[in-house]
């Protein structure tokens, strides 16, 4: 040993401290803005803090930056203190290897290992601290759990939570097996933060008994793209939308066309540099599905290399018409050239092959070329971020009922996509695009009853759009038509009155009271709603006068305004004075001063509550 080193010195410095601000750093400097973030962090690793064992949600829009977030966090988690953490993510190869590479690139320390790298190393070796990805399915689980004995207490960390983690065996009195040993890694002391943009299946399962007191929202940032611009509610877009009657050979050639043409357009008169582009066409989940798609586009990039092949001149001409079409201001000869020379660099990847995905490698998520076509079904809408996609072709209807979480997360297009917006294109059926966009509706308004006070959101179905896996609901706690839903609680005031017999069917009324209780209260985001799905005009609003729950002594919980049963029965629809009224609007006090709004819909809407559930979200 060198005479005089202090040893001391090297031991602190090993200690590793500041991780969280490091990364607020990175990102900074990158002029990525870190205020929801920090908002996000802080109020996680306070709820985790407040018991011994703990389990809460962190949700936020699709796309939204979850990743980067979940980076800070666990910088966050260690400094504080929380030695070993598991990141858990879906059974998908390309998608842990995505956020793994992502967790490596941070700098993030101690540097992350995947669960494979973890078993490659001596049992003897007991890091201090550990961060370690794993994938949920019930092999790796089980030789994550045996390795991680002795190494304390656990914090998983689960991408993607909705997915697999929620028991579908609930009404069974059994468990699921993944269910079962992610509850066995977090043990008895342990912390469990799911994070998803889809938390409704988590809530109503009552997986790992997360409690919605503790749920914590992660905004959005300011150049976020969401479902304000690709489901708005007049439906005006901003991009290029197609809807299709039904899809066919015919139309996703002319959708391949429509991405060859725009890519030639970006990079011949848009860009500085050549970039690569993405498209992805998203099928039903079959696998001889995937194969026919891939067999169409492959024949069709084949045309257009072979100059003497008998379909050269057809997709040729196709080319140069629609470049003529979607800019007019270029040369359509240029583009036509573009796309001629450059077929041959086009690069195919079926996401959930098996062939494929090995012949990939880590880069199968990353376009390795300007025409890089993706074709997948499910492992497509999980989780995975696909760089400069500015094309989504979906084949297939679906048949029976839509399922909100599942359509929430298809939404690959969300993001920070402002820059070639304008060049973005969905093609997509006309009925799959119409019950998507209620998807979103449905989410919109369920998210603004979490910060409510009420105890757990009320999520929204009708006919064509469940809510969540009927077989994942917990029918012993679970209210499943509820028939109505409330926002936040304000103080009451004896002047509501005269604002609502103003005029008792107006939008205009709404933005009255609005202004006087609060957006918490009465989301701007409900009057839009409204007045947008009014079939009968003003005649489809009723707006009642404000009533006391104080005579409902015994079946109302006087403090939160709330009842099991709801409020709003037939004498309060006041049928007579209303007969046309679907969307009816209430305000409702107790005996102490405080109120909240009600809103029920006479139709087929299913409001779905979690009456087990307790207390309110913190901000975050």
């Amino acid at each position: 040993m060198t005479p005089g080193i202090d040893l001391a010195k090297f031991k602190d410095k090993a200690k590793l401290k500041g991780r969280y601000a490091k990364q607020l750093q990175r990102l900074q400097a990158k002029a990525i803005a870190t205020d929801s973030i920090e908002l996000a962090v802080n109020a996680a690793v306070a709820n985790i803090s407040k018991d011994e064992a703990s389990s809460l949600i962190i949700y936020g829009e699709p796309q939204s930056g979850k990743t980067e977030m979940m980076i800070c966090l666990t910088a966050k988690l260690l400094d504080e203190g929380h030695a070993t953490i598991v990141h858990l993510m879906n059974d998908s190869v390309d998608l842990l290897t995505q956020n793994l590479k992502r967790f490596k690139a941070s700098g993030l320390a101690p540097g992350p290992r995947s669960l494979s790298e973890l078993l490659q190393s001596s049992e003897t070796q007991n890091p201090q601290e550990l961060v370690v990805f794993c994938k949920k399915n019930s092999r790796d689980l089980d030789n994550l759990i045996g390795r991680l004995k002795g190494q304390g207490n656990v914090v998983v960390i689960d991408d993607e939570a909705d997915y697999a983690t929620p028991n579908a065996k609930i009404n069974q009195g059994a468990k699921t097996k993944i269910n079962e040993l992610v509850g066995k890694l977090i043990g008895n002391s342990g912390h469990y933060i799911g994070v998803t943009a889809t938390p409704a299946r988590l809530n109503l399962n009552n997986t790992l008994e997360n409690d919605t007191a503790k749920w914590v929202r992660f905004r959005s940032h300011s150049k976020y793209t969401g479902q304000d611009v690709f489901f708005p509610l007049d439906k005006k877009v901003s991009y290029r939308r197609k809807l299709l009657l039904q899809s066919s050979p015919d139309e996703a050639r002319a959708a391949l066309v429509r991405f060859l043409v725009t890519v030639a357009y970006l990079n011949s008169h848009v860009n500085g540099a050549e970039q690569n582009y993405t498209m992805l066409v998203h099928t039903s989940g079959k696998r001889q599905d995937h194969e026919a798609d891939r067999a169409m586009i492959e024949h069709s990039v084949q045309a257009l290399r072979d100059t003497d092949g008998d379909d050269f001149g057809t997709l040729v001409t196709q080319v140069h018409q629609v470049a003529e079409e979607l800019y007019p201001d270029a040369d359509a000869d240029i583009l036509t050239e573009y796309v001629v020379a450059n077929a041959s660099r086009a690069a195919l990847v079926v996401l959930n092959s098996e062939r494929d995905r090995k012949a990939v490698g880590d880069t199968a998520t990353e376009p390795s070329s300007p025409f890089t076509i993706i074709i997948g079904g499910n492992i497509v809408s999980r989780g995975v971020t696909f760089p400069n996609l500015i094309s989504m072709f979906f084949t297939r209807n679906v048949k029976h009922k839509l399922q909100q979480d599942t359509y929430i997360q298809r939404a690959r297009m969300f993001g920070a996509r402002g820059e070639y917006l304008k060049y973005f294109e969905l093609t997509i059926p006309a009925q799959l695009y119409a019950d998507w966009h209620r998807c979103f509706i449905f989410h919109r308004l369920a998210l603004a009853t979490i910060d409510n006070d009420l105890g757990s959101p009320v999520w929204i179905g009708d006919k064509r759009v469940s809510v969540a896996s009927d077989s994942s609901i917990n029918k012993a706690t679970v209210a499943l038509d509820k028939g109505e839903m409330s926002f936040g609680m304000f103080d009451y005031s004896g002047d509501l009155d005269a604002v609502v017999l103003s005029c008792q069917n107006s939008i205009e009324t709404m933005k009255r009271l609005r202004e006087k209780v609060g957006n918490d209260a009465l989301p701007k985001f409900l009057i839009d709603y409204i007045q947008a799905t009014s079939p009968d005009g003003a005649e489809s609003l009723a707006i009642h006068t404000a009533s006391s729950i104080q005579g409902y002594k015994q079946s109302a919980n006087q403090e939160a305004i709330s009842r099991k049963k709801g409020f709003i029965g037939n004498p309060q629809l006041e049928v007579k004075k209303f007969p046309k009224a679907v969307h009816h609007i209430k305000v409702l006090y107790n005996g102490k001063g405080k109120a909240r709004l009600f809103y029920k819909f006479q139709g087929s809407l299913q409001f779905i509550q979690n009456l087990g559930g307790t207390g309110s979200s913190d901000e975050g």
